[in-house]
């Protein structure tokens, strides 16, 4: 794989779906592209020398770039981006001495550390964090493996993968609705990440990687023990799952559900005898039918916990029927309905808006932007901050008709913001004579949705 890649190759490649988008050398996005191509053109084919390839100084060292990048918090050590920065040796002592333990095999990750995030349903979330140097070999590892498992990916899954987005799994999911397939079965896994059985995650993993040295790393992944600091106690090994929070975690929660695609999709898959379509992002999914049968529900099921060893959570899980009014399918953020023709019409169309439960959450988040403890802070920075935020929610929500949810939005921050300015004043705050709080704001910098 040492040559220089040709252009006959680039244009293949991108025939069969793939195109770099990470931030890596020209060395190491040849090798990707020639490892997608190796894979996409034997199926069956099982690579069994990758290991020299991860412990690379130059894979090892994008590895350190990304995590650098996408920045997090410590793990157990307690050691810090910054810190590696500004350590005697930089980063490149940390990359020669992960070259040096991986190439002599004395390798060995640090527990992860468990935290609690929370979730929008009032629970919580756990979150396994490793230690920066294991996030680096994590990384190196995805840069190897990625291209291999993207090309036996099927084009109903969307999280996690390059160039495809939550936008692109919301349209094929109103592009199906659309089409008539209007009865849905939303789906909901109850701990997907931590209730992934390992012998049945290694056995996919194996269908293409035959390295023992990689599967030996996977396996550390798996069985590191987690320290959970609010239960206390020394840290304890897992029997099952790969921690959320991990960099490989993604990529080995689409390996596993890959399986789920592969069988819905097979001769004897719904796809064929239902014409049902599958839209999943990592381990969310629906299952879009002209009518769910009693036959289709009982396929996902046992599928799904018979086959693959998970459990559906069936408080949560539900059929939605569109064709019935007032019923609406949730679904990554935003909430899909037939709503009457605002003209007057008898006539229906599919109402695509931001759902209830983003709405709330959105709000939370302001709330907390505009409290009471940034009032040190000066109020170009905090409008310029939040205008940050502002733009970045509008931009995710910019799909269907999310005017209402926006104007929510907008009347919410300006009575945020306006109790936080006379909060800091010793004196009763007002606009100016003859101005609206609404251009008052406007005025300061507020940028409105």
């Amino acid at each position: 794989m040492g040559r220089p890649i040709t252009e006959e190759e680039i244009q293949e490649a991108a025939k069969l779906g793939w195109s770099e988008w990470r931030r890596v050398s020209p060395k190491i996005s040849t090798l990707r592209l020639r490892l997608f191509l190796k894979a996409k053109q034997e199926p069956k084919f099982r690579f069994y020398a990758l290991y020299d390839r991860i412990y690379r100084h130059d894979v090892l060292w994008a590895a350190w770039e990304q995590v650098r990048l996408n920045k997090g918090a410590p793990g157990v050590d307690g050691v810090t981006i910054d810190q590696i920065v500004d350590a005697e040796d930089g980063p490149e002592g940390l990359v020669n001495e992960l070259h040096e333990s991986l190439r002599t095999k004395t390798y060995w990750p640090q527990p992860v550390k468990r935290v609690y995030i929370p979730k929008g349903d009032g629970g919580e979330r756990p979150l396994g964090i490793p230690a920066i140097r294991d996030r680096v070999v994590q990384t190196a590892v995805v840069l190897i493996l990625e291209p291999i498992f993207e090309a036996d990916f099927l084009n109903c899954s969307y999280g996690f993968r390059p160039h495809r987005s939550a936008h692109d799994a919301l349209a094929e999911i109103r592009a199906s609705i659309q089409s008539g397939r209007k009865d849905v079965y939303d789906a909901d896994l109850r701990g997907y990440f931590d209730s992934i059985p390992h012998d049945k995650l290694m056995s996919a993993v194996t269908m293409r990687v035959a390295d023992r040295s990689v599967l030996k790393l996977i396996r550390q992944w798996l069985r590191v023990s987690i320290e959970d600091e609010r239960e206390g106690g020394p840290p304890k090994r897992t029997r099952q799952g790969t921690p959320q929070g991990g960099v490989i975690s993604p990529l080995l929660a689409n390996i596993f559900l890959h399986w789920f695609d592969k069988f819905f999709h097979e001769a004897q898959g719904p796809a064929r005898w239902a014409k049902a379509r599958l839209v999943r992002y990592a381990d969310d999914f629906v299952v879009l039918a002209y009518c769910q049968t009693e036959r289709l529900r009982r396929w996902i099921e046992q599928t799904l916990e018979e086959r693959m060893g998970l459990e559906v959570n069936r408080e949560k899980t539900r059929i939605v029927d569109l064709k019935n009014e007032g019923c609406s399918l949730d679904f990554l953020g935003y909430t899909y309905r037939y709503c009457r023709d605002l003209c007057g019409s008898d006539r229906k169309y599919l109402n695509v808006t931001p759902s209830k439960k983003a709405v709330l959450k959105e709000q939370e988040v302001l709330r907390g932007m505009t409290a009471r403890r940034f009032g040190l802070i000066p109020v170009p920075a905090l409008i310029a901050g939040i205008n940050r935020h502002l733009l970045g929610w509008a931009n995710y929500f910019s799909l269907g008709y999310p005017r209402m949810a926006k104007r929510q939005i907008n009347n919410f921050i300006r009575e945020r913001l306006m109790r936080h300015l006379k909060r800091r004043s010793q004196r009763p705050y007002r606009p100016p004579d003859g101005v609206s709080y609404h251009k008052h704001l406007s005025e300061l910098g507020l940028v409105y949705l």
